[in-house]
Protein backbone atom coordinates (compact mmCIF):
# COMPACT_ATOMS: atom_id res chain seq x y z
CA UNK A 1 0.00 0.00 0.00
CA UNK A 2 1.00 3.67 -0.87
CA UNK A 3 2.45 5.86 2.67
CA UNK A 4 -0.65 7.85 2.51
CA UNK A 5 1.61 10.53 4.33
CA UNK A 6 4.82 11.28 2.02
CA UNK A 7 7.58 13.60 2.64
CA UNK A 8 6.73 17.00 1.44
CA UNK A 9 10.12 16.61 -0.52
CA UNK A 10 8.05 14.01 -2.78
CA UNK A 11 4.91 15.95 -3.13
CA UNK A 12 6.80 18.72 -4.70
CA UNK A 13 9.22 17.01 -6.84
CA UNK A 14 6.46 15.42 -8.15
CA UNK A 15 4.25 18.88 -8.17
CA UNK A 16 7.03 20.24 -10.38
CA UNK A 17 7.70 17.01 -12.42
CA UNK A 18 4.04 17.34 -13.53
CA UNK A 19 3.63 21.27 -13.69
CA UNK A 20 6.77 21.24 -15.80
CA UNK A 21 7.27 18.18 -17.84
CA UNK A 22 3.83 18.00 -18.78
CA UNK A 23 3.72 21.90 -20.05
CA UNK A 24 6.60 20.86 -22.59
CA UNK A 25 5.02 17.66 -24.13
CA UNK A 26 2.82 19.61 -26.28
CA UNK A 27 6.02 20.98 -28.04
CA UNK A 28 7.31 17.55 -28.48
CA UNK A 29 4.11 16.03 -29.40
CA UNK A 30 4.39 18.58 -32.52
CA UNK A 31 7.79 17.86 -33.35
CA UNK A 32 6.96 14.67 -33.40
CA UNK A 33 3.61 13.72 -35.17
CA UNK A 34 4.32 15.39 -38.37
CA UNK A 35 6.42 12.52 -39.21
CA UNK A 36 5.60 9.79 -37.51
CA UNK A 37 1.42 9.18 -37.42
CA UNK A 38 -0.93 9.77 -34.53
CA UNK A 39 -2.30 6.14 -33.78
CA UNK A 40 1.40 4.86 -34.46
CA UNK A 41 2.77 7.30 -32.00
CA UNK A 42 0.48 6.74 -29.16
CA UNK A 43 0.60 3.22 -29.41
CA UNK A 44 5.09 3.44 -29.18
CA UNK A 45 4.61 5.47 -26.69
CA UNK A 46 2.46 4.26 -24.18
CA UNK A 47 3.32 0.47 -24.73
CA UNK A 48 7.08 1.06 -24.21
CA UNK A 49 6.57 3.13 -21.49
CA UNK A 50 4.19 0.45 -19.55
CA UNK A 51 6.58 -2.00 -20.44
CA UNK A 52 9.92 -0.45 -18.76
CA UNK A 53 7.20 0.25 -15.80
CA UNK A 54 6.26 -3.29 -15.94
CA UNK A 55 9.67 -5.04 -15.94
CA UNK A 56 10.54 -2.18 -13.22
CA UNK A 57 7.70 -3.44 -10.66
CA UNK A 58 8.48 -7.03 -11.42
CA UNK A 59 12.30 -6.60 -10.69
CA UNK A 60 11.44 -4.92 -7.43
CA UNK A 61 9.22 -7.79 -6.56
CA UNK A 62 6.10 -5.95 -6.58
CA UNK A 63 2.29 -7.80 -7.21
CA UNK A 64 1.33 -7.27 -10.71
CA UNK A 65 -0.48 -9.62 -12.07
CA UNK A 66 -3.67 -9.24 -9.84
CA UNK A 67 -7.27 -8.67 -11.16
CA UNK A 68 -8.78 -5.77 -9.03
CA UNK A 69 -5.07 -4.52 -10.44
CA UNK A 70 -5.79 -4.77 -14.02
CA UNK A 71 -9.47 -3.90 -14.45
CA UNK A 72 -9.51 -0.48 -13.24
CA UNK A 73 -6.56 0.48 -14.96
CA UNK A 74 -8.02 -0.72 -18.07
CA UNK A 75 -10.80 1.80 -18.38
CA UNK A 76 -8.78 4.49 -16.65
CA UNK A 77 -5.86 3.80 -19.27
CA UNK A 78 -8.94 3.97 -21.97
CA UNK A 79 -10.14 7.53 -20.82
CA UNK A 80 -6.97 9.38 -20.16
CA UNK A 81 -4.42 8.25 -22.52
CA UNK A 82 -6.40 6.79 -25.89
CA UNK A 83 -9.19 9.86 -26.04
CA UNK A 84 -7.15 12.43 -23.12
CA UNK A 85 -3.93 12.09 -24.66
CA UNK A 86 -4.73 10.51 -28.12
CA UNK A 87 -7.02 13.58 -28.85
CA UNK A 88 -3.85 15.93 -28.26
CA UNK A 89 -1.49 13.88 -30.53
CA UNK A 90 -4.41 13.87 -33.10
CA UNK A 91 -5.53 17.22 -33.00
CA UNK A 92 -1.68 18.85 -33.15
CA UNK A 93 -1.39 17.44 -36.69
CA UNK A 94 -3.87 20.45 -37.15
CA UNK A 95 -3.37 22.95 -34.76
CA UNK A 96 -0.62 24.43 -33.30
CA UNK A 97 0.62 23.25 -29.83
CA UNK A 98 0.06 26.96 -27.96
CA UNK A 99 -3.61 26.73 -29.28
CA UNK A 100 -4.29 23.23 -28.16
CA UNK A 101 -2.49 23.72 -24.55
CA UNK A 102 -4.62 26.49 -24.11
CA UNK A 103 -8.10 24.59 -25.23
CA UNK A 104 -7.38 21.59 -22.71
CA UNK A 105 -6.91 24.22 -19.59
CA UNK A 106 -9.95 24.10 -18.59
CA UNK A 107 -9.50 20.35 -17.63
CA UNK A 108 -9.75 21.40 -13.53
CA UNK A 109 -13.56 22.92 -14.76
CA UNK A 110 -14.74 19.13 -15.69
CA UNK A 111 -12.87 18.01 -12.52
CA UNK A 112 -15.67 20.07 -10.43
CA UNK A 113 -18.37 18.76 -12.71
CA UNK A 114 -17.86 15.45 -12.55
CA UNK A 115 -16.77 14.78 -8.67
CA UNK A 116 -20.06 14.21 -8.11
CA UNK A 117 -19.26 13.00 -4.09
CA UNK A 118 -18.21 16.19 -3.96
CA UNK A 119 -20.85 18.36 -5.52
CA UNK A 120 -22.71 18.96 -2.31
CA UNK A 121 -19.99 20.77 -1.41
CA UNK A 122 -18.89 22.60 -4.37
CA UNK A 123 -22.14 23.64 -5.55
CA UNK A 124 -23.06 25.38 -2.19
CA UNK A 125 -19.80 27.57 -2.58
CA UNK A 126 -20.74 30.64 -4.38
CA UNK A 127 -17.15 31.38 -5.50
CA UNK A 128 -17.05 28.16 -7.00
CA UNK A 129 -20.09 28.50 -9.40
CA UNK A 130 -19.24 31.96 -10.09
CA UNK A 131 -15.45 30.14 -11.30
CA UNK A 132 -17.53 27.54 -12.96
CA UNK A 133 -19.33 30.26 -15.21
CA UNK A 134 -16.41 32.12 -15.79
CA UNK A 135 -14.02 29.36 -16.82
CA UNK A 136 -17.08 28.63 -19.86
CA UNK A 137 -17.01 31.73 -20.43
CA UNK A 138 -13.05 31.62 -21.44
CA UNK A 139 -13.69 28.34 -23.12
CA UNK A 140 -16.13 29.52 -25.40
CA UNK A 141 -14.15 32.49 -26.46
CA UNK A 142 -11.67 30.25 -27.42
CA UNK A 143 -13.97 27.97 -29.36
CA UNK A 144 -15.50 31.28 -30.82
CA UNK A 145 -12.23 32.64 -31.94
CA UNK A 146 -10.81 29.20 -33.51
CA UNK A 147 -13.85 28.66 -35.53
CA UNK A 148 -14.08 31.90 -37.01
CA UNK A 149 -10.39 31.46 -38.03
CA UNK A 150 -11.84 28.18 -39.77
CA UNK A 151 -14.86 29.85 -41.24
CA UNK A 152 -12.44 32.72 -42.91
CA UNK A 153 -11.15 32.25 -46.29
CA UNK A 154 -8.78 29.69 -46.76
CA UNK A 155 -9.28 28.14 -43.17
CA UNK A 156 -8.40 24.53 -42.54
CA UNK A 157 -11.68 22.51 -42.16
CA UNK A 158 -9.64 19.80 -40.24
CA UNK A 159 -9.49 22.13 -37.27
CA UNK A 160 -13.25 21.85 -36.11
CA UNK A 161 -13.50 18.42 -35.80
CA UNK A 162 -9.70 18.63 -33.65
CA UNK A 163 -11.14 21.31 -31.73
CA UNK A 164 -14.01 19.48 -31.02
CA UNK A 165 -11.95 16.13 -29.81
CA UNK A 166 -9.58 18.88 -27.69
CA UNK A 167 -12.86 19.62 -25.73
CA UNK A 168 -13.98 15.61 -25.40
CA UNK A 169 -9.92 15.30 -24.06
CA UNK A 170 -10.56 17.60 -20.58
CA UNK A 171 -13.74 15.89 -20.41
CA UNK A 172 -12.09 12.18 -20.56
CA UNK A 173 -8.85 13.16 -18.66
CA UNK A 174 -10.69 14.80 -15.77
CA UNK A 175 -13.13 11.61 -15.59
CA UNK A 176 -10.10 9.40 -15.66
CA UNK A 177 -8.66 10.91 -13.24
CA UNK A 178 -11.32 11.11 -10.25
CA UNK A 179 -11.69 7.45 -11.75
CA UNK A 180 -8.33 6.15 -11.04
CA UNK A 181 -8.72 7.90 -7.38
CA UNK A 182 -11.69 6.52 -6.12
CA UNK A 183 -12.09 3.18 -8.31
CA UNK A 184 -7.99 1.97 -7.98
CA UNK A 185 -7.91 -0.31 -4.97
CA UNK A 186 -4.46 -1.42 -3.61
CA UNK A 187 -1.70 -2.04 -5.96
CA UNK A 188 1.39 0.61 -5.62
CA UNK A 189 1.02 3.57 -8.51
CA UNK A 190 3.68 2.27 -9.97
CA UNK A 191 1.63 -0.87 -10.91
CA UNK A 192 -1.56 1.05 -11.71
CA UNK A 193 0.76 3.47 -13.83
CA UNK A 194 2.44 0.51 -15.99
CA UNK A 195 -0.94 -1.03 -16.41
CA UNK A 196 -2.36 1.97 -17.51
CA UNK A 197 0.05 3.05 -20.07
CA UNK A 198 -0.05 -0.57 -21.75
CA UNK A 199 -3.94 -0.58 -21.70
CA UNK A 200 -3.84 3.27 -22.91
CA UNK A 201 -1.32 2.08 -25.80
CA UNK A 202 -2.94 -1.53 -26.56
CA UNK A 203 -6.09 1.09 -27.34
CA UNK A 204 -4.57 2.92 -30.27
CA UNK A 205 -3.21 -0.08 -32.15
CA UNK A 206 -7.06 -1.26 -34.02
CA UNK A 207 -6.94 2.17 -35.36
CA UNK A 208 -3.16 1.95 -36.09
CA UNK A 209 -4.43 -0.62 -38.22
CA UNK A 210 -7.07 0.48 -39.96
CA UNK A 211 -5.48 3.69 -40.79
CA UNK A 212 -2.38 1.79 -42.67
CA UNK A 213 0.10 3.75 -40.34
CA UNK A 214 2.57 0.78 -40.22
CA UNK A 215 2.35 0.19 -43.87
CA UNK A 216 2.70 3.73 -44.73
CA UNK A 217 5.37 5.25 -42.90
CA UNK A 218 8.36 5.22 -44.37
CA UNK A 219 10.89 4.68 -41.31
CA UNK A 220 14.39 5.67 -42.66
CA UNK A 221 12.95 9.55 -43.43
CA UNK A 222 11.78 9.63 -39.36
CA UNK A 223 14.30 12.24 -38.40
CA UNK A 224 16.57 12.44 -35.12
CA UNK A 225 13.90 15.18 -34.06
CA UNK A 226 11.30 13.22 -34.47
CA UNK A 227 12.79 10.16 -32.34
CA UNK A 228 14.41 12.51 -30.00
CA UNK A 229 10.94 13.81 -29.39
CA UNK A 230 9.53 10.33 -29.11
CA UNK A 231 11.95 9.09 -26.43
CA UNK A 232 11.56 12.16 -24.49
CA UNK A 233 7.67 11.50 -24.55
CA UNK A 234 8.28 8.10 -23.24
CA UNK A 235 10.70 8.73 -20.40
CA UNK A 236 9.69 12.25 -19.76
CA UNK A 237 6.25 12.66 -20.45
CA UNK A 238 5.05 9.35 -19.21
CA UNK A 239 7.36 7.24 -16.83
CA UNK A 240 8.44 10.04 -15.39
CA UNK A 241 5.23 12.58 -15.16
CA UNK A 242 2.42 10.69 -15.71
CA UNK A 243 3.59 8.15 -12.92
CA UNK A 244 3.93 11.44 -10.55
CA UNK A 245 0.50 12.22 -11.87
CA UNK A 246 -0.93 8.80 -10.51
CA UNK A 247 1.18 8.90 -7.29
CA UNK A 248 -0.03 11.92 -6.75
CA UNK A 249 -3.70 10.88 -6.87
CA UNK A 250 -3.20 8.86 -3.99
CA UNK A 251 -1.79 11.02 -1.40
CA UNK A 252 -3.81 14.75 -2.84
CA UNK A 253 -6.75 15.62 -3.25
CA UNK A 254 -8.02 15.51 -7.27
CA UNK A 255 -8.39 19.44 -6.60
CA UNK A 256 -4.62 20.09 -5.46
CA UNK A 257 -3.69 17.96 -8.12
CA UNK A 258 -5.73 19.94 -11.24
CA UNK A 259 -3.60 22.75 -10.60
CA UNK A 260 -1.11 21.58 -13.38
CA UNK A 261 -3.69 23.46 -15.37
CA UNK A 262 -2.15 26.85 -14.05
CA UNK A 263 0.99 25.65 -15.01
CA UNK A 264 1.35 23.61 -18.35
CA UNK A 265 -0.18 26.18 -20.82
CA UNK A 266 2.65 28.54 -19.89
CA UNK A 267 5.79 26.36 -20.89
CA UNK A 268 3.93 25.15 -23.46
CA UNK A 269 3.27 28.87 -25.19
CA UNK A 270 6.93 30.03 -24.14
CA UNK A 271 8.38 26.99 -25.91
CA UNK A 272 6.00 27.01 -28.88
CA UNK A 273 6.29 30.83 -29.74
CA UNK A 274 10.04 30.41 -28.84
CA UNK A 275 11.39 27.60 -30.76
CA UNK A 276 8.22 26.63 -32.80
CA UNK A 277 7.94 30.38 -34.19
CA UNK A 278 3.60 30.11 -33.04
CA UNK A 279 1.85 32.67 -32.62
CA UNK A 280 -0.60 34.11 -29.94
CA UNK A 281 -3.55 35.94 -30.33
CA UNK A 282 -4.77 38.36 -27.70
CA UNK A 283 -7.60 36.61 -27.81
CA UNK A 284 -6.00 33.44 -26.64
CA UNK A 285 -4.43 35.22 -24.03
CA UNK A 286 -7.91 36.42 -23.08
CA UNK A 287 -9.00 33.61 -22.88
CA UNK A 288 -6.28 31.70 -21.35
CA UNK A 289 -6.28 34.35 -18.16
CA UNK A 290 -10.04 33.70 -18.06
CA UNK A 291 -9.69 29.88 -17.52
CA UNK A 292 -6.98 30.05 -15.26
CA UNK A 293 -8.74 32.91 -13.12
CA UNK A 294 -12.07 30.44 -13.44
CA UNK A 295 -9.54 28.29 -11.67
CA UNK A 296 -8.08 29.84 -9.07
CA UNK A 297 -11.39 30.88 -8.13
CA UNK A 298 -12.78 27.38 -7.69
CA UNK A 299 -9.76 26.38 -5.70
CA UNK A 300 -9.06 29.10 -3.45
CA UNK A 301 -12.78 28.32 -2.12
CA UNK A 302 -11.89 24.74 -1.52
CA UNK A 303 -8.59 25.75 0.27
CA UNK A 304 -10.24 28.27 2.18
CA UNK A 305 -12.94 25.39 3.07
CA UNK A 306 -10.06 23.27 4.65
CA UNK A 307 -8.43 25.68 6.44
CA UNK A 308 -9.32 25.31 10.58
Amino acid sequence: MENKKPSLLLVVIAFATVYVVWGSTYFFIQRAVHEIPPFLMGFIRFVTAGLIMMGWCVARGEKVFKREYILPSALTGFLLLFIGNGAVIWAEQYIPSVVVAIMVSSSPIWFVLLDKSKWYINFNSMSTVIGLIIGFGGVILLFWDQVSEIFAAGGDQNRLPALLLLLLASISWSAGSLYSKYKSKGGSAAVNTAWQMTFGGLAFLPGSLIQGEWTSIAWSTVSIEAWSSLVYLILMGSIAAFSAYVWLLQVRTATQVSTYAYVNPVIAVLLGVFFANEHVSFIQIIGLTVILGSVLLINLAKYRKSIP
